[in-house]
């Protein structure tokens, strides 16, 4: 007896597979589109993976200013180390915003002071010879703006900072290396422990000048700046004054401890002015 034909039904295709390839085809294009217009990039390194505190891997990037009113230029941030966690904003302020500052600030200029651990009042120190004086902190609209991007910045309140401290360094004028953490109650019974310092740079300075970390780690002479430093400035991990730049380093490590690799100070200007402007942030909310 014959056996029955039955018609042959084709095989489908695997549905998950068809989703699977679609998903993968739109991915790829989405990732081309970012790379065209600039917004990823693919990382190339040759031999090894950097190491955290291989200064070596920093590009020193030249950015031309744009043709705005404001002369402000592109901004764009680095990592300049890890120990301690520091960072430099470049062109986080515009060339009017500094000489703005510097405006406000110049009929109130006075000789700069230290704070005392033990009292917590000023007092005169051969430590530190700049002159300075402080901004309410939104004292202006100018103001406002610029320290509601430093805690978009920072990711800090601007409830938790300090007021501006605008500061003037002649030649031969400086501040020898120090912490701006205390190790007193007194200081940190409004706002808590100082966490974090932005250090913005209103004018460039001709030689000299530098921030310098004299403990951070790191092999410092391999900076694509190395030779342009000074002899101070070369004594630890050093940032060198450029209009506008913002330099974010932390006083406190990730665990809340003190970060003693924070010790900083300011180099001597050799030649020409430097003026800059310090923003202080606390754990807590500091009450002006």
């Amino acid at each position: 007896m014959a056996k029955p034909r039955y018609p042959r039904i084709p095989p489908r295709k695997s549905s998950s597979s068809t989703v699977v390839l679609s998903m993968l085809l739109m991915f790829s294009f989405v990732v081309l589109v970012l790379l065209a217009l600039g917004l990823l990039s693919i990382p190339s390194h040759s031999g090894d993976s950097p190491r955290a505190n291989d200064l070596s891997t920093i590009v020193q990037r030249t950015v031309e200013k744009s043709d705005g009113n404001d002369g402000k230029a592109e901004p764009w941030s680095e990592v300049i180390s890890w120990e301690p966690r520091a960072f430099v904003y470049h062109n986080f302020l515009s060339k009017d915003e500094c000489e703005y500052l510097i405006k406000l600030a110049k009929p109130h200029m006075h000789k700069s002071t230290v704070v005392d651990s033990s009292t917590g009042k000023s007092k005169d120190s051969r430590v530190r010879t700049s002159s300075g004086t402080f901004l309410t902190r939104g004292q202006d609209k100018i103001i406002r703006g610029i320290e509601k991007r430093l805690a978009d910045f920072t990711f800090l309140p601007v409830e938790h900072g300090e007021g501006l401290q605008i500061l003037h360094y002649e030649v031969g004028q400086k501040y020898e290396p120090h912490y701006d953490y205390f190790l007193d109650d007194y200081n940190t019974k409004n706002g808590g422990q100082r966490m974090a310092t932005v250090l913005m740079y209103l004018s460039d300075v001709e030689e000299g000048g530098e921030t310098v970390f004299p403990a951070a780690k790191g092999n410092f002479s391999s900076v694509p700046w190395w030779d342009e430093l000074s002899e101070c400035g070369k004594e630890g991990l050093s940032v060198k004054p450029k209009m506008g730049d913002a330099l974010l380093f932390w006083s406190m490590k990730p665990d809340a401890s003190l970060d003693p690799s924070s010790l900083h100070g300011g180099c001597p200007v050799i030649k020409g002015n430097k003026w800059s402007s310090t923003k202080w942030i606390r754990v807590n909310e500091y009450k002006i």
